[in-house]
């Protein structure tokens, strides 16, 4: 099978390679041949980086079978993002392996697995909800105005800015 491997650390002062020995030892001793190889040093909360980004666009190309990685949280801090990527891998047909938790969402256990992640991931967009809602609620009653400020002239500097800009490309580039 060809795989893909991916490893993440948050800081410059940590390293990727002890990941990366284990991932390989991994796949040499399944018989994986590892097509790539993608390693970012940032935060996991950050669902744009710049490895995880060339690793998905290869994954829409199929350039590989699956990705084999550490922990899932080396993928995405945030459950929400972290179903974002594995449905994605699932429409593509693409397995993710994590080693060090023995899941493969190819496997019965894998897919239960997955099941429960996006139980907690829905449980968590609408506790957000909630919360923005009570405070939306608490500041009106406070009296305060929510929104933009009636004739803000803003708006055509906002449609030229650069998250426009970045989010036309990105509807291009997919």
């Amino acid at each position: 099978m060809r795989v893909a491997i991916y490893a993440r650390v948050s800081t410059a002062d940590q390293t990727n390679e002890n990941q990366l020995i284990e991932l390989r030892k991994f796949c040499q001793n399944n018989n994986y041949e590892i097509t790539a190889e993608y390693s970012d040093t940032i935060s996991g909360t950050k669902s744009s980086r710049p490895e995880l980004d060339k690793m998905l666009m290869a994954m829409r190309n199929k350039e590989f079978e699956a990705v084999v990685c550490w922990k899932f949280d080396r993928i995405g801090r945030s459950t929400f993002h972290l179903l974002q990527v594995l449905e994605e891998m699932k429409n593509k047909g693409i397995r993710l392996i994590a080693t060090s938790q023995n899941i493969d969402t190819e496997t019965s256990q894998g897919k239960f697995f997955f099941t429960i992640l996006a139980g907690f991931a829905e449980m968590e967009r609408e506790m957000i909800v909630e919360r923005i809602n009570l405070g939306l609620q608490r500041a009106r009653k406070e009296g305060k105005t929510l929104g933009r400020p009636v004739g803000a002239g803003d708006k055509g500097r906002r449609v030229r800015s650069g998250y426009f800009l970045r989010w036309a490309n990105e509807k291009v580039m997919v």
